[in-house]
């Protein structure tokens, strides 16, 4: 969702919504990983029902991660991705439902932003690799020391867009991946897994909320189920928030910033490729150990309790003394709708709403103020009621003004801070700073210091260095020459980077002084802000957007071709006269096909990914459609400082226009280009042990062509359409790896078939209540939760895990002096017992050595004592075994190499890669596709 710094704002005002994850790690024995048994109870102390993972936000960072080394084909992005699912699966553990959803075509909506991040990322790397080329040039010219240019073809992250030969292939190796996991894990024995994959039109997340929607208007449908949504986009909150379930959580990475990044010239840590001077490595370790390695720590997951922000809700917006009655549902799709205002993916955010400025907290004050004189609630089920909207805008239009001057003031303010601290840290720095093997090391830096080596040369070194600083500074107009000697031709001018102001956009706007409005529309629409026609037209297409997206995120797609037609948005004070527009959209529009949509969101550069022929149409001079893929474009900053936050001018695709000319090249397509371009469905997988399992084989052998209706009581209560597959996954039948790496699974007990979710009338609306029989969670904040009262004004988190009688455990004092004495310190690292003699060094003759692999304090926490377990909904293929809470990780632990049954994998056991995937005996060697 298009809502910058959304979730650090929402985690800093409700921080009791987020749960750090525990997570079981696999132990490792002679090399080999043995697989971590997800049929045992959840490490979390909480049962999920249904996992649904928006597949995009774990493709990315994937085929592309910031942190690490990418890797090296296609063939290792896709056993990266096998293995990210597999851990996500390892916290979350679902019990009934595992939905895998893909962003297939996207409305007309999505995709001009879908298009303006395509042209920007292409842009984007075009210069990055020109400034790299520059910079490199510039350095070996002044004899610089730079490792050799390496000559790789860079991945085009744009290829991870719906019709490209990457995401079929995906598609292919996500349908072996479940088959592979359904006939060896215990954990998916009885799990029902969908896989919607890029042919299924729609986003990601919103295939999964419109599969929720469907199922809970089924009477079937278990109204306490628990769910958990996988995804990093701040729209999963609202979207979770909109479905109204009172058991639904969010698991996603938790965020680091200022991640460090080895330079993309000398590969060095510490410094970007600006300011790389090509200097040689220096040493790390006593032997370089560390010198190709990379400050690399596993990525770390949390929870975002939804049921815990609900109850800060109910405390924020109940309101007393209202007209007509509280209903704290309606209040929370209000909120949600509030939030629209301050960015989504399909709207800009209005001028005076800014979320690090308080913007939703302003909102919800106004709402709350002006609430008595609507009438009623702005929304129901995704609907808006205009006329009780205006005046919720028309209140905010009339702060405008000083929210400009504010701004402008905190700004000014901040700039001043920024320039005293500059001042500060320039005067307070030291004057010499020894280097080389005398240079201060960090703490905790993991390397060792040096031992000292020919001292008297270095100290000559310093000396000689210090005498040369003291007399160029003594003269301060004096500048050097080139063999170190003082030159009287005059002192070396400033550079412009040393001087304390900032080179800042130009701001032609000026929205602080008088006449902002004029200027405004003048700058930003080229027209005159007097020409009311025009403005009541942005306004009625700003309107019709805010219907839309509520209407996208509480009902489904009300409309595949609607789009806002312009780069800014109003003010809010222009939302006059707005009860009276019309919020209605048409009926019956189809999605773009997949290979239309690439032309409607591929920059020129990316047009490998598409057919010769239509490639073309993005370069020939003489293509009618040659002014939808400009070369350059303009950014602008829109008050901004970062080019990434401004705001790409490129042109609108005119669809009549874009399909006419694709008329002329539809004939050129090959067979299996047109295979790619159709809109495809869901596929459903079970394995053998599933009650499903034998209605799905039955309809294969009868070969019943007419789709047919799932069994709920065979399915978890899920219900929907069932028909034959032509690329089925059958029982006794091989499923053919696609990744070279990976073998054939010849034993092949899953059976796979198409499912279409419960369909309704056009008209049909889902009611955004909450279920009947539903039970509300126990709650779980504190009055010092909200008050912030306590432990002298500051938050604090009264629950850190899902088991809300869950009491932490307290070492006591033998136990740190233990821990103070056994743990292993590094050289000079500060600890309260570092002072203190270890235990077992010094060649003390009382002490043995430890055997390898043994735990230096084995029975520090085995002393704890048991508590009573939160348990969740007991699963419908087994019954939950009792546990204690307090030790639950311990239990993981020490029974992981424990018995295995007749369902764990053998073929875990063979050689494999670092998740231990089967490999076929020819293919050790990596043999993939080079992307």
């Amino acid at each position: 969702m298009g809502v910058p710094a959304f979730f650090r704002w929402l985690s800093r005002k409700y921080p009791s919504i987020i749960v750090n994850c525990v997570e079981e790690k696999a132990k490792e024995c002679n090399g080999v990983k043995a697989p971590i048994d997800t049929s045992k109870p959840n490490p979390n102390e909480v049962e999920f029902d249904n996992l649904y993972l928006d597949m995009n936000g774990i493709i990315h960072p994937c085929t592309h991660p910031e942190d690490k080394p990418a890797p090296k084909n296609e063939d290792e992005m896709m056993v990266a991705i096998f293995e990210y699912i597999d851990r996500i699966f390892n916290i979350v553990r679902p019990r009934r439902l595992l939905y895998m959803a893909i962003d297939g075509v996207a409305p007309r909506a999505k995709m001009n932003q879908q298009r303006s991040r395509r042209f920007r990322a292409s842009k984007e790397g075009m210069e990055a690799a020109e400034e790299k080329q520059k910079i490199r040039r510039e350095i070996l010219a002044k004899g610089g020391i730079l490792p050799p240019e390496e000559v790789k073809e860079r991945f085009d992250s744009n290829c991870i867009t719906p019709g490209t030969e990457f995401m079929d292939n995906l598609a292919k190796c996500l349908r072996y991946y479940i088959a592979d996991r359904l006939n060896s894990d215990p954990g998916w024995k009885n799990l029902t897994v969908i896989l919607s994959d890029a042919s299924a039109p729609g986003e990601g997340e919103h295939k999964i909320m419109d599969y929720i929607r469907r199922q809970r208007a089924q009477p079937n449908h278990d109204p306490n189920t628990h769910h958990c949504l996988c995804g990093a986009d701040a729209d999963l909150i609202m979207l979770g928030l909109a479905t109204h379930e009172p058991n639904f959580t969010i698991i996603r990475e938790e965020f680091k910033p200022n991640k460090p990044k080895p330079c993309a010239l000398c590969n060095q840590m510490g410094h970007e490729v600006k300011d790389c001077q090509g200097l040689p490595r220096e040493k790390q370790g006593k032997h370089d150990q560390f010198a190709d390695s990379l400050p690399i720590a596993e990525q770390e997951f949390i929870f975002i309790r939804l049921c815990v922000l609900r109850e800060y809700l109910e405390r924020e917006l109940t309101m007393a003394s209202l007209p007509f009655t509280f209903d704290f549902e309606r209040s929370v799709d209000d909120w949600v709708f509030m939030c629209f205002f301050v960015g989504n993916d399909f709207l800009p955010h209005l001028p005076s709403l800014e979320i690090r400025e308080g913007a939703i907290d302003r909102l919800v004050n106004i709402y709350k103020n002006v609430v008595h004189k609507t009438g009623g609630y702005l929304t129901e089920s995704g609907f808006v009621n205009l006329q009780r909207v205006q005046m919720i805008m028309l209140a905010v239009g009339e702060v405008e003004d000083s929210i400009f001057k504010k701004r402008k003031d905190d700004d000014d303010n901040f700039k001043r801070r920024q320039k005293e601290k500059r001042k500060r840290m320039k005067r307070d720095q030291p004057s010499f700073i020894p280097g080389g093997q005398f240079s201060p090391q960090a703490l905790g830096n993991r390397s060792s210091p040096q031992a000292i080596s020919n001292p008297r040369q270095a100290a000559f070194e310093m000396r000689m260095h210090d005498r040369q600083n003291s007399t160029t500074s003594s003269s301060p107009n004096t500048s050097l020459t080139s063999d170190g000697s003082p030159s009287l031709a005059g002192g070396i001018k400033r550079k412009a980077e040393d001087s304390d102001s900032e080179p800042e956009p130009e701001d032609n706007i000026r929205l602080w002084e008088t006449g902002w409005k004029q200027r405004y529309y003048k700058n930003k629409f080229d027209v005159d802000a007097s020409d009311e026609k025009f403005r009541r037209k942005v306004v009625q297409s700003y309107v019709e957007g805010l219907c839309w997206v509520l209407r996208y995120y509480y009902q489904g797609c009300a409309s595949w071709n609607w789009y806002y037609p312009f780069h800014y948005a109003p003010f809010a004070s222009d939302f006059e006269g707005i009860a009276d527009m019309p919020s209605d959209f048409e009926k019956g529009s189809k999605p773009f096909k997949p290979l239309e949509q690439l032309m409607g969101v591929f920059p020129a550069a990316s047009g490998n990914f598409l057919p010769p022929t239509w490639r073309k149409l993005m370069t020939d001079p003489e293509s009618s459609i040659i002014d939808f893929y400009p070369e350059d474009f303009a950014i602008d900053l829109n008050g901004k400082k970062y080019a990434w936050q401004g705001v790409a001018l490129l042109p609108f695709v005119d669809e009549r226009r874009l399909r006419a000319a694709l008329e002329e090249v539809y004939p050129d397509l090959t067979p299996e280009e047109s295979r790619r371009n159709s809109l495809g469905g869901d596929v459903l997988f079970v394995g053998k042990h599933h009650p499903l399992c034998d209605f799905i084989v039955e309809q294969y052998k009868t070969k019943n062509t007419e789709p047919v209706d799932i069994p709920p009581e065979l399915c978890h209560g899920i219900q929907g359409k069932l028909t034959l597959n032509e690329n089925a996954v059958l029982p006794d039948q091989t499923v053919e790896s696609p990744v070279p790496m990976l073998r054939d699974l010849a034993q092949n007990s899953a059976v796979s078939i198409s499912f279409k979710d419960p369909q309704f009338d056009e008209d049909f609306v889902f009611k955004a209540i909450v279920l009947p029989g539903a039970k509300k969670p126990a709650p779980v904040l504190k009055p010092g939760d909200w008050e912030k009262t306590n432990n002298d004004g500051r938050p604090w988190r009264p629950q850190l895990s899902f088991n809300r009688d869950r009491k932490p455990v307290h070492l006591d004092q033998s136990a740190f002096r233990t821990l103070g004495h056994t743990m292993p310190r590094e050289r000079g690292m500060p600890g309260m017992y570092a002072n203190a003699v270890p235990l077992g060094t010094y060649g003390s003759p009382y002490t043995r050595p430890l055997l390898s692999g043994q735990q230096q304090i084995p029975k520090l926490l085995s002393n704890l004592r048991p508590q009573e377990s939160w348990r969740g909904p007991t699963p419908l293929f087994q019954q939950t075994p009792q546990r204690t809470a307090g030790a639950a990780p311990l239990l993981a632990w020490n029974r992981m190499l424990q018995s295995q049954n007749q369902y764990q994998p053998s073929q875990y056991q063979g050689l494999g890669g670092p998740m231990s995937y089967p490999q076929r005996p020819e293919d050790r060697m990596d043999r993939g596709r080079q992307v």
